[in-house]
């Protein structure tokens, strides 16, 4: 096994989770075969119960691993199938260890951070670097390892010193370490200084480590002079020094890779150059080309709880671009904060919520994503209604789907105070409700998670047209509450179409309205399986009723 391994410095949120996939789509595109390993130093066991004001999005893979939203960007650029293993956390380690010095494995020795955390470390990335994820068998030819927060956290340091024992054990060859760092220009002076990264190289050859690339993020592209005196004060070879610059779209990293012969350099140090082949990216570079060149926009009203932060929602917005590039068009993604829908918000915050109103009134679609919590429910039920009523396209991802279900039992069966229990526990009409199986005392890995199987009802519906006139479709899920099944007839009779339901048929995961352009609402997560070459169907069914197109396409 190949390791590459990349570092950050400096400062948080350089990119190296786009670096590292990158790294491994110019890999795979000569010809190996590619998996990834991300560490996340925090104590967590997994990112499930972690705000996403914290670590953006929790990424949700098909074993039902709740995981860190760089998985995602590996699954999504080297088009895999991750396991949660392949996301350690100090939790996980630290708790496999515990566990094993209390079935007494380490015969009453006393159990240290070296060598029993060390070890620890060692031994799962080992083991799941073996983990075939491109659907193949057999093992990966490269496991390309990103290790999270920056190069000298107190947090990070086992795992620094665990990879420098993996680097001396595994040899120089199977073994190559880039280092992604910043070089910031100065207002005033507007020089592109190197200090930064100098300090943070040494730190990094201070714990064992010698980067053999400098992975340098700018926002400009690296003058020579900047590149030598890095090469200079860095130790690192002014070929292996490569500049990652502001591009207009993240695809366009492999080819800034390629294109300084990254590839070159680094299958030479794993001794690959025999077996691997110049780089077919010929594919990547039309889709990053084809992005940059599209004028034509639609308009999407994203109606969430955490529009603050993007990253929050960043899965749906990354499967909002594929489906529009499929269909030649550029997103154009309005953000709402559900709450400035709200009437209450009319009094307190008027500029806002005007402001809330016309964005949502002028899109050409809606979409309300997952969440958790009553915060912007009751703005989010108003678009909902919107969209319904005007006939505006309308796509309920999960508490999305529910909201669909609450205005529909509020403003068509006449319910007026329906609602889940999970923000109204005492509502007499909870057409949402609990799932019986969930836990009420712990949070972490106790809903109902990772691919399950939605069969469809009807052969007709719209759905079952977008995913190909299929029976059933396995989606990821990521939820606590359902639709209340007791409810499921009235709302049926009412004009709700319940269209797909989980292998009991008692579970309702497709909701369908039968009078409108396109009304759909999925307790599943569509999002987490679409791929820049695959969008997910409901995706490109969304953008193409949006632009009053859908229908040829179902046609054709």
């Amino acid at each position: 096994m190949k390791y590459v391994l990349v570092t950050g410095g400096v400062v948080s949120g350089l990119g190296k989770g786009v670096t590292a996939s990158s790294i491994g789509v110019v890999l795979k595109a000569c010809g190996l075969r590619v998996t990834s390993i991300k560490i996340d130093p925090y104590l967590n066991t997994d990112a499930g119960t972690m705000s996403p004001f914290e670590h953006g999005e929790v990424f949700v893979l098909d074993d039902g691993g709740e995981v860190d939203l760089d998985l995602g960007n590996y699954e999504r650029f080297l088009d895999v199938t991750l396991t949660k293993d392949n996301n350690i956390t100090t939790g996980k380690i630290y708790q496999s260890v515990l566990e094993k010095e209390r079935k007494g494995d380490y015969l009453g020795k006393t159990v240290q951070v070296v060598p029993h955390i060390t070890d620890a470390i060692k031994d799962w990335i080992k083991s799941v670097s073996l983990i075939p994820v491109d659907g193949k068998e057999g093992q990966a030819d490269v496991c390309v390892i990103e290790l999270g927060g920056t190069v000298g956290d107190i947090e990070s340091m086992p795992f620094i010193e665990a990879l420098r024992q993996l680097s001396f054990s595994v040899g120089q060859q199977n073994f190559c370490l880039i280092h992604v760092s910043l070089i910031p220009v100065l207002g005033v002076v507007g020089e592109q200084k190197t200090k930064p990264t100098q300090h943070s190289v040494r730190e990094l050859r201070a714990l064992g480590l010698t980067p053999h690339f400098l992975a340098c993020r700018s926002a400009q592209p690296l003058l020579e002079t900047t590149k030598a005196k890095l090469s200079q004060f860095c130790h690192v070879a002014s070929a292996n020094i490569l500049n990652i610059h502001d591009v207009p779209n993240i695809w366009h990293v492999p080819l800034l890779l390629r294109n300084q012969n990254a590839h070159h350099s680094i299958l030479k140090q794993l001794n690959l150059t025999s077996v691997a082949t110049e780089p077919d990216l010929d594919s990547w570079t039309k889709m990053a080309e084809t992005f940059d060149n599209l004028t034509n926009h639609v308009k999407i009203a994203m109606v969430g709880k955490y529009v603050g932060l993007t990253d929050s929602y960043l899965s749906v917005v990354k499967a909002l671009l594929h489906a529009c590039i499929a269909c030649s068009l550029k997103p154009d993604i309005e953000w709402i904060a559900a709450s400035d829908l709200e009437d209450e918000s009319e009094k307190s915050t008027p500029e806002a919520h005007a402001a809330a109103w016309k964005i949502l009134k002028s899109a050409q679609c809606i979409l309300v994503p997952g969440g958790f919590g009553d915060r912007g429910v009751s703005g989010m039920v108003l678009a909902a209604k919107y969209a319904r009523e005007n006939k505006i396209p309308y796509l309920g991802i999960c508490l999305g789907m529910q909201i669909a279900v609450i205005e529909f039992a509020r403003s068509v069966l006449g319910l007026e105070r329906a609602n889940s229990t999970e923000f109204d526990a005492q509502t007499p009409d909870p057409v949402i409700i609990f799932m019986p199986e969930g836990s009420r005392t712990h949070m972490g890995s106790t809903m109902r998670l990772g691919s399950r199987r939605t069969h469809l009802q009807n052969r007709d519906s719209l759905t079952s047209k977008l995913y190909g006139d299929v029976c059933y479709v396995d989606e990821r899920h990521r939820h606590r509450y359902e639709v209340n099944p007791e409810v499921a007839q009235v709302l049926e009779e009412a004009g709700l179409r319940l269209v797909g339901k989980d292998d009991t048929g008692k579970r309702i995961e497709v909701i369908e309205f039968h009078d409108h352009p396109f009304y759909v609402g999925v307790q599943f997560h569509p999002e987490f399986k679409s791929r820049p070459t695959r969008p997910s169907p409901l995706f490109s069914g969304f953008i193409l009723a949006a632009r009053k197109l859908l229908q040829s396409h179902l046609s054709n």
